[in-house]
């Protein structure tokens, strides 16, 4: 599998990233731009930092409505470290509304019963029909070699939706992206709006466009475009009308999953978990969706990397790992077909050699995509209890 990698594609100098990297771009030293971004947060003025986010908190902090804010919740490592600092740290009084995307695993489920008992929030939880989701898995999957479009667009847009319901005005997400992309960097706070939306995070796939692929391929299914509307992102006419105004947590603390992780241990009990792909170290990566193994093996079927790189460059980045212990895990974890894989086929109702033939054409150049034989015969032996239990369920 690294044959291929060494053979057809171009790395960082510094971590492990490989050109085929969305966003990524590398300077005249062969150090990439996500590197360099890391070079540039440890420039940053934290604490002039904190105090815009003090200050941002004292405008919208509500004196006569209920809640301050919106914090969206996925029962993950990030939203939950933001959660905790938000209500524990800053006293603040947030709505936690939650998208289910189908695919949350047991782990994930109990951490969030404890995190909301312990920080006695109020909680919206909103679970879309199933039956779209295959559809728009597959349309997704067919058109960007990624079935994970309601997920990205719903975790995003209903959230924003209930704010504009609720006449909440802010909004506070966790991670920003500069943590893993390059769409934008730290020299000025990342917001969400409708551009960030359309540029970054619905696949260039809007629910209108999502709604004509699915009448087209299912035209016998009795769907309508109300079927929809969990997925409408408002737009920038509308949010500004309403004042609605959506950052991140990222933007004003130096984010380091690490520590926040150790630090949601500690004070909620928040438990990790394995996931497919990845080394055991890594017990707080993406543990919310039994689909994610899937999807990393995706990513390295269309880019030549997987999790695995992932994780190991942000730990490179910091001084935690050395480069050529990055490599040794690269090496034993990317690449493996996850036992999930099977349940995957199942959900979007197509064989091997379909799936294959679909990815084929989404694999960014210069990678060299792996035969349907070594894809087909090279399966992971690891399968989580939780994700083994769905699938009987499932048949």
């Amino acid at each position: 599998m690294l044959s291929l990698r060494i053979k057809y594609m171009k790395s960082c100098n510094k971590c492990l990233m490989p050109d085929t990297a969305e966003t990524l771009t590398f300077d005249a030293q062969g150090v990439c731009s996500v590197c360099n971004q890391n070079k540039e947060k440890q420039e940053i003025n934290w604490t002039e930092r904190a105090e815009a986010l003090d200050k941002l908190l004292n405008k919208y902090k509500s004196k006569k409505e209920k809640y301050d804010c919106i914090v969206p919740f996925s029962g993950g490592k990030d939203s939950t470290f933001a959660l905790w600092y938000l209500v524990d740290q800053k006293k603040i009084n947030p709505l936690v509304v939650r998208f289910d995307h189908n695919f949350l695993r047991s782990t994930v489920q109990k951490n969030t019963q404890k995190t909301l008992s312990k920080l006695k929030v109020d909680f919206i939880d909103f679970k879309p029909n199933f039956k779209i989701i295959q559809k728009t898995m597959l349309e997704s999957l067919k058109r960007r070699g990624d079935f994970c479009w309601h997920c990205h667009v719903g975790i995003t847009a209903f959230p924003i939706n209930t704010a504009l319901e609720k006449n909440i005005k802010l909004i506070f997400y966790g991670e920003p992206s500069s943590e893993y992309s390059s769409f934008y960097d730290y020299s000025e706070p990342e917001e969400l709006n409708e551009e960030k939306f359309n540029r970054f995070i619905n696949l260039g796939i809007n629910a209108e466009d999502m709604y004509e692929m699915i009448k087209t391929s299912f035209p016998k299914e009795n769907i309508s475009l109300e079927d929809l509307k969990p997925y409408f992102f408002p737009t920038d006419f509308e949010l500004k009308k309403k004042k609605i105004f959506a950052s991140y947590l990222g933007n004003f603390l130096p984010w380091d999953v690490k520590k926040q992780v150790e630090i949601i241990k500690r004070e909620l009990d928040w438990q990790g978990d394995r996931v497919e792909g990845v080394p055991p170290q890594y017990d707080y990566e993406k543990i919310e969706c039994m689909m994610q193994g899937s999807r990393d093996f995706i990513k390295y079927l269309k880019r030549g990397y997987g999790r695995t790189t992932h994780l190991a460059s942000i730990d490179i980045r910091n001084n935690r790992l050395k480069r050529e212990k990055g490599e040794e895990l690269m090496k034993l974890y990317d690449g493996k077909r996850p036992q999930s894989f099977d349940l995957l086929l199942k959900i979007l109702k197509i064989d091997e050699k379909q799936f294959y033939e679909i990815i084929k054409k989404q694999v960014v150049f210069p990678h060299k995509m792996i035969s349907f034989e070594e894809f087909s015969s090279k399966k992971s032996n690891f399968f989580p209890e939780d994700i083994k239990d769905w699938f009987k369920k499932f048949k």
